[in-house]
């Protein structure tokens, strides 16, 4: 036998005619298989607790000049997602082809190694690595993850559809769960602390090019300051000892070696679950009676919408929008929610929002985006989906106007209701991002027939990828736009004296200090004059007020939403595709 044949002999253990289950096949055996996979998958949704310490991965205590900014950190996870969507749209025939098993294994080595190779972008310093691991390889096995076990849990389970896909949906939801503290073990398990060198006054400090330098055994060598006031040190994991003057690259965040770590924990995982997969014979129902209820159901797919007439009608791109800008408004939170939680509340209420507390709200925020998959999805059999898509765009537009009223509240008047306030409406509008997820295949069957629904599915998804790109870009430029604006009206305020003695360079120069990460809100508060509000909580509230005018027009896209003209209708056919 050549080499070609013994390698194709060997690949075909992967495929679709090798996984065929046996008779009398327990198939609950499969749910514990999809839901594994999910749940390493959906750790996506923990992206923010790596946040705060890859923008400080040179300084550790606080960001070098060299260090990467939020900005480039949460487009990470905006390619990740942008690619998800792209794979979960494209790739769903070939998924059908070769089944599972196949899909999964190769998921799994794309997810796990998306984290390998982002660990090593990490520790080179080098975003567009981390881009291509985390982003690209990782993206495309979070599709291919994402749609091969509701599609195997569908076949399994076609008395009890909605209960099949909800649980691999929900594993996907709830992933982060599981991730947040897992994250937060191995990056304290990781973490290294820099070069102590003194308090302030006892280093000798040089300003060049907007970043600070000290002489260190007879070499100058760059240092970030940390003050007692410095509100943007509540955000990193590790301890950063006194105050003073830390050598910039002398410690590590544990970053690095987390993505790896937690690579290799989802391959193994990943790639054991796929293994176990088995599909159903052909034909194979699980008894007579629900064979009968399935060929009622085939008959009744006459008149539908064919998969490739679906992108012509108006209706498929007024779903489009709906489900974009849901998730828009909901995932520009889910990349920052960490930091986002410290830098509104950490410098208001440091007694009450330390970093296991903003740990835990990212926890939070996983487990209201599972439980709305579940309610939302029950609710609408009742409400109907259209009426449900009111809620989540109009009573979302609300909760999204709330936050900025909360945020700048705090800054005037620190006290706990506010936190309250933002924590449950931000927990209500996580139910309402999940929830869309949960409901949308089942609008599209009410607009398109049951006909193609898994693959009209397929391509409304790419809604999520633009989602994924559009959401982080608002929160990036926004918020940047925001903390250059706030910094210039504070240097306007200060003292030019107080202000040279502090960051050893004029006023003047204030540009390049700020690129340098040298002059920040937190250090600009310590000579402000008495009585200056800090405006750091309030750096998120154009970023929301934008979000609230998207869910806007979602509300009257889904407003526009009608029954598909018949015109467009395939009658009597049998000739369909049920994709992921």
């Amino acid at each position: 036998m050549d080499s070609s044949r013994v390698l194709a002999s060997r690949f075909s253990f992967f495929m679709k005619d090798r996984i065929v289950a046996q008779p009398g096949f327990n198939r609950w055996k499969i749910p514990p298989i999809a839901i594994a996979i999910h749940l390493c998958i959906g750790s996506l949704y923990s992206w923010s607790i790596f946040n705060p310490v890859l923008v400080k991965e040179l300084g550790v205590v606080a960001s070098a000049a060299e260090d990467w900014g939020i900005g480039e950190v949460v487009w990470v996870f905006s390619v990740a997602i942008l690619f998800l969507g792209l794979s979960a749209a494209f790739t769903g025939r070939w998924i059908e082809e070769v089944g599972p098993r196949l899909a999964g294994v190769v998921a799994a080595c794309l997810w796990g190694g998306g984290f390998v190779v982002g660990g090593l972008g990490i520790y080179l310093h080098q975003i567009w690595i981390v881009y291509l691991g985390y982003g690209v390889l990782g993206g495309c096995g979070l599709g291919l993850a994402y749609v091969s076990p509701v599609a195997t849990l569908l076949r399994w389970f076609p008395d009890r559809r909605g209960m099949a896909a909800g649980m691999a949906i929900m594993g996907f939801g709830g992933g982060a769960i599981i991730a947040v503290p897992l994250k937060e073990f191995l990056l304290s398990i990781f973490d290294r602390p820099p070069q102590y060198l003194g308090p302030v006054g006892s280093v000798e400090l040089i300003a060049e090019q907007g970043r600070r330098f000290a002489e260190v055994s007879g070499q100058m060598m760059e240092v970030v300051v940390v003050s007692a006031t410095d509100a943007s040190a509540i955000s990193t994991l590790l301890t950063a000892g006194p105050d003073g003057v830390y050598v910039v690259g002398s410690g590590s965040t544990g970053a690095a070696a987390t993505f790896i770590t937690l690579g290799l924990i989802y391959f193994a995982v990943m790639f054991l679950a796929s293994l176990a997969y088995r599909i159903p014979a052909p034909n194979w129902r699980p008894n007579r009676q629900v064979q009968a209820e399935d060929e009622a159901e085939v008959d009744d797919h006459g008149d539908a919408v064919h998969v490739s007439q679906a992108p012509k009608t108006l209706q498929f791109y007024l779903l489009w929008i709906v489900l974009c800008f849901n998730v828009t408004a909901g995932i520009g939170i889910i990349g920052v929610a960490k930091t986002m939680m410290t830098e509104i509340f950490g410098g208001a209420l440091p007694g009450i929002v330390t970093p296991a507390f903003a740990a835990t709200y990212v926890l939070m925020i996983s487990l209201f985006n599972l439980l709305g998959r579940f309610a939302w999805g029950f609710a609408s059999d009742y409400l109907g989906r259209k009426n449900t898509y009111y809620c989540f765009t109009g009573l979302g537009a609300l909760l999204y106007l709330s936050i900025p009223f909360a945020a700048s509240a705090v800054g005037a008047n620190p006290i706990v209701v506010w936190l309250v306030i933002f924590y449950a409406g931000t927990l209500l509008a996580f139910t309402m991002y999940g929830g869309g997820f949960a409901i949308i295949p089942a609008y599209i069957a009410d607009m398109f027939g049951t006909l193609h629904v898994g693959g009209i599915h397929g391509k409304l998804l790419t809604a999520w990828s633009a989602a994924g790109v559009l959401g982080p870009f608002i929160l990036t430029s926004l918020r940047e736009f925001s903390v250059r604006r706030e910094i210039n009206e504070l240097a306007s305020k200060v003292n030019p004296a107080d202000f040279e003695a502090k960051f050893g360079a004029s006023i003047s120069n204030l540009g390049e200090l700020i690129d340098a990460n040298t002059v920040t809100i937190s250090n600009l508060m310590e000579i402000a004059p008495v009585g200056t509000v800090d405006p750091t909580p309030s750096l998120y509230n154009l970023m929301m007020w934008v979000m609230a005018g998207l869910l806007v027009i979602a509300f009257f896209a889904n407003m526009q939403v009608h029954p598909v003209d018949e015109s467009h209708l395939v009658r009597n056919t049998h000739d369909y595709y049920e994709g992921g």
